[in-house]
């Protein structure tokens, strides 16, 4: 039977929402809602979260994730990118003698992944041969009809698409920026996330939010609370 591991990426150095990987969101530390869809989704043999910070790794044993080690000072700057993060995980289990076939990395701040979706990008990948897979959501509005604005003047990027009816223009989709499922071999090779092979898992608009500053953090909560009202019923 193949291996997956769940990786949750959570450093302590966040700027524009301080201790934003153990910010409480509605009552409960963010990383915990992806802490415990890795865990319910039960296609990993290990839920395990990268983190060079004492607090955010205590919290995280508490919520049932595994800290076998620390993540390097070397991969906790402002500018280390996720599949650095993800190669350093990869080499410190094989020099702990441990091997992985899959990888899913899971992002923090992400309280509206599911399991049953984590599961979906883990069977796509073991039914398509794919190197990775990674959700996606549609974009509301056409972007074909995107507008630019130039010397104080609104124009449209594409000119020709003036008059083209929206169910005419190819649907466009954007990353959702929860998750990331990948294939080690082809990731080890490749050393990116968006691989050469890459299936989309589509999700709904309603569970998409970035959570990049406190506006952002608050309407997620509001639309946490929508989806989930009994689970919110004081908020």
């Amino acid at each position: 039977m193949p291996k997956a591991l769940a990786v949750i990426t959570a450093r302590g150095g966040s700027k524009r929402i301080p201790r934003k990987n153990i910010k409480l969101f509605l009552g409960e530390p963010i990383i915990k809602y992806s802490i415990s869809a890795a865990l319910e989704a039960k296609c990993f043999d290990e839920v395990m979260v990268s983190t060079e910070d004492e607090e955010i790794a205590n919290v995280s044993k508490k919520l049932g994730a595994t800290i076998p080690f620390l993540r390097s000072a070397a991969t906790a700057g402002d500018f280390t990118t996720t599949a650095e993060v993800l190669l350093e995980v990869i080499h410190t289990y094989e020099s702990l003698g441990k091997t992985f076939d899959y990888l899913c990395c899971l992002y923090p701040t992400a309280p509206f992944v599911t399991p049953e979706q984590l599961k979906k990008g883990y069977d796509l990948l073991l039914t398509t041969g794919a190197d990775a897979a990674l959700p996606v959501v549609r974009f509301s509005y056409p972007i074909q009809r995107a507008l630019k604005i130039a010397e104080g003047r609104v124009s449209m990027m594409w000119p020709e698409n003036l008059t083209a009816r929206s169910q005419d223009l190819m649907p466009t989709y954007h990353d959702v920026g929860q998750f990331y499922w990948v294939k080690v071999s082809s990731f080890l090779t490749q050393k990116k996330l968006f691989a050469e092979h890459t299936v989309p898992i589509e999700i709904p608009e309603s569970q998409v939010q970035d959570i990049d500053n406190e506006e952002d953090w608050k309407i997620a909560e509001m639309k946490y609370h929508i989806l989930h009202p009994r689970e919110n019923a004081w908020f």
